[in-house]
């Protein structure tokens, strides 16, 4: 355990907590001394996807890793990391095999930053969320990436990174965009600009990336915004019942597909710094069942769905099959855009493949 009186139970103490647990340690814990006045430090270790918390130990423990070229896996490493135990009760929900959740945001005690400390090296992460069902890849530290984009043939893809600043909410050290509008097909939706600001002081408002979210949803009024842009695009196409989490679905015979999906529905983020971040058919159409396409964004509830309130929340569907790179020092974000367009996948890392 670590000792309540530590620079690591300091940094414990000050990461924020979801607002239904209580704040972590400030200096206080467990009598971890066996009755000798030995103070253990204590956090509130949380399970994003049920909203439940616990509390728990702040431990050392090791962590082993693969280090690669972006082609080739070279060797191990092991190395330590400051974690928060959880009653297993606490790990319930998530998936088979999951053994705890992981902090990506650019915090001291996140687990890009602590790989960056131990390790000496970037303070960057990529995720390449796999569509499909296929396997992705999270990697620490920089690149370069390579994907496999045709049989036997790599491609380093880290060259077509297009980069833009991102936002940090003060609030929980979340990743934003600094968008001014939406559109649809390339026409703009009704969505007034400051509407989906960050407030820097509140920390409400703005629009979140999240790998929890397993779709977009969208704030009530920004969402019926949108829907109406959506309903414009697509009055032609045959509709079908909702399917629920959807409201707008879709006959699929009524739709063809392209190599990035329904060529019907693009929806652009406009972004102040100019330029759009766009979401193509594949990434805002799903198939619910064989004869039924839904519009892959839904309403938020009258409960915020996260923390602190985003006006948007991006959801892990609609960032499938996008190789993101998140540089914590320059605190901008890399994109690829939707690499069905070069004709690879997140799930085209090989790191068995290696050079003869």
């Amino acid at each position: 355990t670590v000792p309540c009186r530590s620079d690591v139970c300091a940094a414990a103490a000050v990461q924020d907590n979801p607002w239904n647990c209580s704040s972590s340690t400030d200096g206080r814990g467990s009598d971890g001394g066996g009755g000798r006045g030995l103070c253990a430090c204590s956090a509130y270790p949380y399970n994003p996807l049920n909203g439940q918390c616990a509390r728990g130990d702040v431990t050392t423990t090791p962590m082993l890793a693969n280090v690669t070229d972006g082609v080739t896996p070279l060797y191990r490493v092991a190395f330590p990391v400051h974690a928060a135990c959880a009653p297993g009760a606490l790990l319930g929900s998530l998936p088979s095999g999951a053994v705890g959740v992981a902090g990506l945001s650019g915090a001291p005690l996140s687990l890009p930053s602590q790989v960056a400390a131990s390790l000496k090296v970037e303070r960057k992460f990529a995720l390449c969320l796999p569509g499909g069902g296929g396997t992705g890849a999270a990697i620490f530290g920089g690149g370069p990436f390579h994907l496999l984009v045709v049989p036997e043939e790599f491609g380093m893809v880290s060259n077509g990174l297009s980069y833009i600043s991102y936002l940090r909410n003060p609030k929980n050290g979340g990743f934003y965009l600094d968008v001014v509008g939406i559109a649809v097909n390339h026409r703009g939706a009704d969505v007034p600009p400051d509407s989906l600001a960050l407030d820097a002081g509140t920390g409400h408002g703005g629009v979140m990336l999240s790998t929890v979210a397993p779709y977009t949803a969208l704030r009530p009024d920004i969402y019926r915004a949108v829907i109406e842009a959506f309903d414009a695009e697509l009055r032609l196409i045959a509709r079908a019942p909702p399917a629920w989490p959807f409201e707008r679905c879709y006959q699929r015979s009524a739709m063809w597909w392209t190599r990035v999906g329904p060529p019907l529905a693009t929806v652009d983020l406009m972004l102040r710094s100019g330029g759009n971040w766009t979401f193509f058919g594949s990434n805002m159409i799903v198939q619910v069942n064989e004869g039924t396409l839904c519009f892959a964004i839904v309403e938020m509830g009258p409960t915020p769905a996260m923390d602190e309130s985003p006006a948007v929340i991006i959801g892990g569907f609609q960032l499938e099959d996008n190789l993101l790179v998140f540089d914590l020092e320059k605190g901008r974000l890399g994109s690829t855009g939707l690499l069905y367009w070069i004709r690879t996948t997140c799930s085209n890392f090989n790191f068995s493949w290696g050079t003869p």
